[in-house]
């Protein structure tokens, strides 16, 4: 029984068990972006990602690729202004996809962690599906820019992603002196922490993962 897959108890007296994909898809459109992003959270790492920012398209490749989630992301943003919006709306709308594909959490692991190297780099994630929107961020990149993608948008994306899925994220540096390497070793780890945090307990697929029985 594949342990990535979502189960759910029916009714009936033999109780079995069926098994849907845990899949979302989430439009949002302000004055300054028009954001669609599909999630399958049973994926096998397909990924399709358009969003007029190279550098980000690279990185949703990671979450995508090593996160085993099957990701759709298409974004028209105000470019010619900067990428600050598009970046921070596509964390927005992929972090609402990843709640609303979650549902009610039922037998998640809940958490996850990871550390992730790249050469020199070293990153360390760990985060919780706690309901309780949270990041600790501890990256220290260097420079400024990587080619044309501000660094800065580094931590603003994980800012949105946290609130709108609804996780608490801690993201320390270990090591590292080159941007792009503790970028990327950044995003590596954070969809490994993910996929496993997301994947389904079966000691526990029934029941939500916490003393208080919500999340």
């Amino acid at each position: 029984m594949p342990s990535s897959e979502h189960s759910v108890i029916s009714s009936n007296h033999h109780n079995k068990i069926s098994f849907s994909p845990r899949t979302a898809t989430v439009c949002r459109t302000t004055g300054e972006t028009d954001v669609q992003v599909t999630v399958n959270l049973d994926g096998t790492g397909i990924c399709n990602a358009q969003t007029g920012i190279p550098f980000l398209d690279h990185m949703l490749h990671q979450i995508s690729s090593h996160g085993l989630i099957d990701l759709e992301v298409i974004a028209k943003g105000d470019i010619e202004i900067d990428d600050h919006h598009t970046n921070e709306d596509v964390g927005i709308t992929l972090g609402k996809a990843i709640f609303k594909a979650l549902g009610d959490r039922k037998g998640i692991v809940r958490f996850g962690h990871f550390v992730a190297p790249l050469d020199e780099a070293l990153v360390q994630v760990a985060l919780d599906f706690s309901g309780r929107p949270h990041l600790t961020y501890g990256l220290q990149i260097p420079t400024q820019r990587v080619g044309n993608y501000d660094t800065q948008l580094v931590r603003e994306f994980f800012v949105a992603i946290a609130n709108n899925s609804q996780m608490t994220l801690h993201i320390r540096q270990l090591d590292g002196i080159n941007s792009h390497h503790i970028i990327e070793a950044t995003f590596k780890a954070f969809a490994r922490a993910m996929r496993m945090a997301t994947e389904i307990d079966e000691r526990r697929a029934s029941t939500i993962p916490s003393s208080k029985g919500v999340l």
